[in-house]
C-alpha cells in the first residue's frame, strides 16, 4: 500500500504519546462514516523528546458510500470533538486498499508526525489524550468520530552511568554513578529528575541478559550513586521504567573488568 503524498501540516497545541489499544469496532457514524479496527503505534506509548521528529504509525478501517474530498485520518486529541485540541503537527494517509467495494469497506495505513520543535505544547500535554478520526466530505463538511482509544503521552527521559574504579580488584567496592533526566517541553531542555527509583543492572561476562541487583534513588538534581562488590568482570547499567508521564529508558553500558 503506497503512501499518498498529501502530507497535511496541521495547527496543534500538544504533541503526541499514543498508546495504541485494540479499538472497539465503531458503528455507523451520523454521518454515514464508520471506522473500525483502529490501532496506533503498536500498542506501546509514544515518547517525545526535545528535538526529534517522532513518527506514529497508525492502521484503521473505514466503511462509507459517501464521496469526499481527501483523507480519512486518525488522530490524538483533547476537549470536545467540535473544539479540539490535537496531537499531530503533520500527516501521511495512504491510499485505500478495497476490502468491500460494494459496502465502500477500505483499510488504511496513518502516518502521524510530531516535532517537537515546531509543535506547541507543554509539559501539561503529558498524559491521556483520545484518539478521533476525520473524514473530510465536500462542501466543507466533515464526519468526525471519538474511537473510544486511550492515548498516552509521554515525556521521554535518559540515564547515564560510570562504573570505577576501572579495572578493579576481585571483592573490591566498585562505586556506579550516573543521572537520570526528562525532557522538559517548556524549556525544550533535558532536566534532573529526581526521586524517581532506578534499577541497577549487571551483565556478566558472556551473558547476554542484564539482571537487576539493587534500586537506588535519585537526588534532587535527578543524581544516582551506590556501592557493590566486584565478584566477576562484566557490563553495568542504570535502568529507568518509566511512569504514567515519563518513559523508560536505559542508560548504555559500563564494561569493568577486573584485576
Amino acid at each position: 500500500m503506497k503512501r499518498a503524498t498529501r502530507r497535511a501540516a496541521v495547527a496543534c497545541t500538544a504533541a503526541a504519546v499514543l498508546a495504541g489499544v485494540a479499538a472497539v469496532p465503531a458503528g455507523a457514524a451520523e454521518g454515514g462514516v464508520a471506522f473500525s479496527r483502529v490501532t496506533v503505534n503498536g500498542g506501546k506509548p509514544i515518547v517525545i523528546g526535545v528535538k526529534e521528529e517522532v513518527e506514529v504509525y497508525a492502521t484503521f478501517r473505514m466503511t462509507t458510500k459517501l464521496k469526499y474530498r481527501h483523507g480519512p485520518t486518525v488522530f490524538p486529541y483533547r476537549g470536545k470533538l467540535s473544539n479540539m485540541d490535537t496531537m499531530h503537527s503533520a500527516i501521511i494517509g495512504s491510499d485505500c486498499k478495497v476490502v468491500n467495494k460494494a459496502k465502500g469497506t477500505c483499510d488504511f495505513e496513518n502516518w502521524v508526525y510530531i516535532d517537537p520543535r515546531h509543535t506547541d505544547f507543554g509539559n501539561e500535554d503529558a498524559g491521556t489524550w483520545r484518539t478521533a478520526a476525520r473524514l473530510f466530505l465536500p462542501k466543507d463538511s466533515q464526519d468526525i468520530d471519538d474511537e473510544n482509544h486511550s492515548v498516552q503521552l509521554k515525556r521521554a527521559t535518559r540515564v547515564t552511568v560510570n562504573a570505577s574504579p576501572e579495572p578493579v580488584a576481585k571483592g573490591k567496592t566498585l562505586t556506579v554513578t550516573g543521572k537520570v533526566t526528562r525532557a522538559n517541553w517548556d524549556t525544550h531542555t533535558y532536566q534532573g529528575y529526581g526521586g524517581r527509583s532506578v534499577s541497577l543492572q549487571f551483565k556478566a561476562a558472556g551473558s547476554s541478559s542484564y539482571k537487576t541487583v539493587k534500586k537506588a534513588t535519585s537526588s534532587r538534581t535527578g543524581a544516582l550513586t551506590t556501592t557493590v562488590k566486584a565478584t566477576t568482570a562484566g557490563t553495568w547499567r542504570w535502568t529507568y521504567y518509566g511512569n504514567t508521564t515519563s518513559g523508560a529508558s536505559s542508560s548504555s553500558g559500563d564494561r569493568v573488568v577486573l584485576r
